[in-house]
């Protein structure tokens, strides 16, 4: 079974990589749109357009499925990119959602949501909480810990100043964090230590792997996956990133 992975450019790697340990395909052909990246904060029309592109970009190969890694164009681009294609197409949003309220049920528990510009704005996330219930709600544009996550720092001073800039306002102490952008993995540690390492982390890798097994796709390859890497600028440079955060 082959998947395909979309991402606006390196983050997606960390989905990809949840999909390899879990083993759930026999091949992943990844493309990262590095040469448009990043996408959050782009309009919501051209977030629809470079999805429609990646669909094109897909539509070469024989895959089963794709998996839209990147937050922002779940937000915004999935209902026109299932429209264009003839395998499904999923997004993180809704398995993340899922990933959150299996593991917390008080309606009541506060919940800190961080993402690119893009797809805080879209509410995407807040509002299918709130449908269900979930009344404790907060969402913070966290843009910039994207490049710091590209430079390579998970952690030290400069990313510690960087939490302080975006959450030393924070009153409380989350139950619950949504990284809401395929980068934040990478600097989950550092961001539950910021908080007393009390908060459950929803992760897009572990959360798709999980959704994805509720749907039928289950471990099934003894073998491990093997992965192709595709981008639209520098590709050498993205499978070198590759090398250092897939394991």
């Amino acid at each position: 079974m082959r998947a395909g992975v979309f991402d606006s450019g390196a983050g997606g790697l960390t989905v990809a990589s949840s999909l390899i340990s879990h083993r759930l395909f026999d091949e992943i052909i990844y493309f990262g749109d590095t040469a448009r990246v990043p996408y959050g904060t782009k309009d919501a029309n051209t977030i629809i357009r470079y999805g429609l592109e990646a669909i094109e970009f897909f539509n070469n190969f024989d895959i089963d499925i794709l998996i839209t890694a990147c937050n922002t164009v779940s937000a915004y681009a999935l209902p026109d990119m299932r429209s264009k294609s003839d395998y499904p197409v999923y997004g993180v949003i809704e398995p993340g959602i899922k990933a959150l309220t299996d593991k917390i049920k008080n309606k009541n528990a506060k919940i800190l949501i961080i993402g690119t510009r893009a797809t805080i704005s879209s509410a995407r996330y807040q509002n299918e909480l709130h449908t269900l219930g979930y009344n404790n709600i907060t969402a913070i544009q966290t843009g910039m810990l994207v490049p710091i996550v590209e430079e390579g720092i998970f952690s030290g001073k400069v990313l510690q100043a960087m939490l302080e800039y975006y959450f030393g306002h924070l009153d409380f102490i989350p139950d619950a964090i949504i990284l809401g952008c395929t980068h934040f993995p990478l600097i989950s540690d550092a961001i539950s230590e910021y908080f007393g390492n009390s908060p459950i982390m929803i992760h897009s890798g572990e959360a798709i792997v999980k959704y994805l097994e509720k749907q039928g796709i289950t471990h099934r390859f003894d073998k491990e996956t093997s992965l192709r890497i595709f981008a639209s600028d520098n590709v050498n440079a993205l499978r070198d990133t590759a090398k250092m955060w897939i394991k």
